[in-house]
């Protein structure tokens, strides 16, 4: 649907508030603390504590933390350091400033830190819980103070600093409906098209485990590789010791770290870290560091269970912590083959009967005598170009189901900006 063929009010005025430029002439610009008032009740005993998400608007903590498989700080004693909120009020916590103020549905406590609002009477919450969260109110909230950007807290101030408008309330519940009614459409849509991407990573999983682990002849005889996670191989694959595939190398770059590039081992592999721009922890220097060359393998032995990838193939000269184990691969294998059948290990962690230890550590003595099925090595190269070509189309799907993705959040940021400030006319 294209924005511009939406009808439009009869006549526009100016607000006299840059950020709302024209809105509708029988609209009216208020203050934004007659339209809410700051709520300072302190929090009723027994009443349950609530989390103000940018990712789940308010929500009970309980829901919060199984949502997202993590603890956050509970209140268990002194509950009159919170703050008291009705289902209907808004929320302000130190990141509004960069996704607008969280709409509540539950009556709860939240942080002191935050700022509850009551909506006064002129006000239909859920049209606020659009405009609150635009685009261009967010940016106007960001203009009442340099602070919030150094990580200070938003107060009631800031908000107050932003003059609101107030449609009839008959057409703040006919533009909430409308948004209600589009947005679960687009969010249906993509969250199918999310859905299809998935389907497709997981092809691409299917492809490359069968692929080196059954080869690409489907009528090849078969037999038992003796190891369960990988069940039958084609009969003239050769099961080779990895301490015959993988050379261990352990070259200390010392006093010459300044010479190399920092790498590190990502879910993407292994990448070339920013200096000039570094996040993360770095240690004080970089002697204990190694060095790594194209070509060479990149394991994490330790952490395992724990760890999202613990391999790599890198394509980069550089050094990378001396924790991690580098490997040398034999001249007569194809490394991209070893990339792939090791990536397929590590998804799902293949190989934890191998883990010793609390840090479910695989020992490198135990990974140097892993046999690894090796085909040929023409057919080693024919199954690296058959995952490279299945691969390239299935990339090729999900970067258009991803733009299509962009394309409908881009709308529903735009449809939501033009009919909370009245570009469009939906009644």
């Amino acid at each position: 649907m294209n924005i511009a063929t939406l009808p439009r009010y009869d006549s526009y005025k100016d607000s006299g508030v840059q950020w709302i430029g024209e809105i509708p002439s029988h609209w009216l610009v208020e203050r934004s603390k007659w339209l809410f008032h700051d709520r300072k009740e302190r929090a009723r005993k027994g009443e349950p504590q609530l989390a103000a998400t940018q990712k789940y608007g308010v929500i009970p903590q309980a829901e919060f933390m199984e949502l997202e498989g993590r603890r956050i700080t509970q209140v268990f004693l002194d509950f009159t350091i919170l703050k008291h909120v009705e289902a209907g009020d808004f929320v302000m916590s130190m990141r509004s400033f960069q996704g607008g103020l969280e709409y509540s549905e539950h009556t709860g406590c939240v942080s002191s830190a935050y700022v509850a609002l009551e909506p006064q009477d002129e006000v239909h919450p859920p049209f606020y819980k659009y405009l609150l969260k635009s685009t261009r109110y967010i940016e106007a909230l960001q203009s009442t103070s340099n602070l919030v950007r150094d990580g200070q807290a938003l107060r009631f101030e800031n908000f107050s600093m932003v003059d609101l408008f107030a449609p009839p309330l008959p057409e703040q519940r006919a533009i909430a409906a409308f948004l209600d009614g589009k947005c679960a459409t687009i969010d249906e849509a993509v969250r199918i098209k999310e859905e299809q991407i998935t389907l497709l990573r997981e092809r691409r999983q299917i492809l490359i485990q069968q692929a080196v682990t059954r080869g690409l002849n489907k009528d090849a005889p078969m037999k038992d590789s003796g190891i369960d996670w990988i069940g039958q191989i084609p009969a003239h694959w050769e099961p080779r010791h990895n301490k015959f595939i993988f050379a261990l190398t352990k070259r200390l770059v010392g006093k010459r770290a300044p010479e190399f590039d920092l790498l590190s081992l990502t879910l993407r592999g292994v990448i070339k870290r920013d200096m000039e721009n570094p996040e993360g922890k770095f240690p004080a220097e970089f002697d204990t560091y190694q060095e790594v060359t194209p070509g060479d393998f990149v394991f994490c032995h330790f952490d395992v269970e724990e760890t999202p990838r613990t391999i790599g193939l890198s394509e980069f000269f550089g050094m990378i912590t001396g924790a991690y184990t580098v490997y040398r691969p034999a001249e007569d294998v194809n490394s991209r083959f070893l990339m792939h059948f090791y990536i397929f290990a590590d998804t799902g962690k293949k190989m934890r009967g191998m883990y010793k230890g609390l840090r479910n550590t695989i020992p490198k003595e135990s990974f140097a005598s892993f046999k690894t099925p090796l085909p040929p090595r023409d057919e080693q190269d024919a199954i690296v170009a058959h995952i490279d070509d299945q691969s390239r189309r299935i990339d090729a799907a999900i970067a258009l189901k991803e733009s299509q993705i962009t394309a409908l959040r881009e709308y529903k940021t735009s449809l939501i900006n033009a009919a909370v400030t009245g570009k469009i006319k939906v009644m």
